[in-house]
């Protein structure tokens, strides 16, 4: 139905020369977006599932409408704050749906090629960085828990059955779609209205937890290439570098040519500006409990199979999200 997703085309002129069709579900998240413009570059026809992934008849509709040659699940819950509250319907959504979308793809297309966003959550927090496929499971929260369930149930249809489904697991990715409640999008956008006098301080959590951030935008690249390799797999997609929250608020702050002098350590921790204002400072409630100090992957296995690598670096993605932030915020003074 068209009310659970829309078809994006690209021209008239090119829709005759498309060849194949794709679902993506979540296509209006950030990675949705990039996906669905890397796959209208190449002549692809989108489906964007833009209903609740909780209606197993909504999933039905979407697929037999579509009747896709690749799907790319992308969608459901996303933020690691509203799995902790409602870990069942985390379950349900990020687990039970998962599969539901796989069987009926399957069903509609015995062909179909089936794409999972996965994520680094459901490794353990004991393992060294950085991580590869092979490092040992633990999740701590109910997001972890749900995403493994999904990608080892894929694994079982392609190893048991032959299905061809990829698990794509996600290392940190940000863009200028980010949602504000992850703490990327919440320094460059609080960052940009310090600047333009919107806002005095921005509080952050543990300042020294080590992320390996990378593009959205690549990290669909890796996605799609997945589903044109010869055989399925899964696959660690991440830039292999370690960055604190410090270093992403410093490079932020250089973007915008603010000046910070940092003071203190632990929760007592801040950052003043040349004037002596406190411009960061540390809230205890925005550490994430079982806090993981090191998530970073490595991506030996995309790059030799795929071909796949990240081309924007760190200091470049944060660049892109505080310019787009900065623009954002000077149309609010208007």
């Amino acid at each position: 139905m068209l009310s659970s997703f829309s078809s994006i085309y690209n021209s008239p002129a090119d829709m005759s020369t498309a060849k194949k069709r794709a679902l993506v579900t979540g296509i209006t998240g950030q990675d949705g977006y990039y996906l669905s413009k890397l796959l209208n570059e190449k002549g692809y026809e989108v489906f964007g599932f833009t209903g609740d992934l909780g209606d197993e008849n909504a999933i039905t509709r979407a697929v037999e409408e579509s009747k896709p040659d690749e799907v790319y699940n992308l969608g459901g819950i996303s933020d690691l704050g509203s799995a902790i509250k409602d870990p069942e319907r985390t379950m349900k959504i990020n687990y039970e749906a998962v599969i539901k979308l796989l069987n009926q793809s399957k069903k509609t297309n015995p062909k179909v090629r089936f794409c999972q966003a996965s994520s680094a959550e459901i490794f353990s927090r004991e393992n060294p960085a950085p991580q590869d496929e092979s490092a040992v499971y633990g999740p701590t929260n109910p997001y972890g828990v749900a995403k493994l369930k999904a990608q080892q149930e894929i694994k079982r249809q392609r190893e048991e059955a032959g299905v061809f489904g990829c698990s794509a697991i996600l290392y940190n990715h940000e863009s200028p779609k980010r949602s504000e409640k992850f703490v990327t999008r919440k320094i460059t956008m609080t960052l940009a209205k310090i600047k333009l006098g919107l806002a005095q301080t921005l509080e952050l959590g543990n300042l020294s937890a080590k992320r390996d951030w990378g593009f959205a935008g690549d990290y669909v690249e890796a996605m799609w290439q997945m589903l044109q390799a010869p055989t399925a797999d899964d696959y660690i997609v991440a830039t292999g570098a370690a960055h604190t929250v410090r270093d992403f608020v410093n490079t932020a702050a250089k973007c915008l040519d603010m000046e910070l002098i940092w003071e203190g350590e632990g929760e007592s921790e801040i950052a003043k500006n040349k004037s002596g204002r406190v411009i960061v400072r540390v809230n205890p409630e925005f550490y994430r409990p079982l806090e993981q100090n090191d998530i970073i992957g490595n991506n030996a296995k995309a790059k030799k199979i795929l071909g796949w690598k990240p081309r924007t670096s760190f200091e470049d993605l944060v660049r892109l999200m505080i310019e787009k932030d900065l623009e954002y915020v000077k149309t609010l003074q208007q």
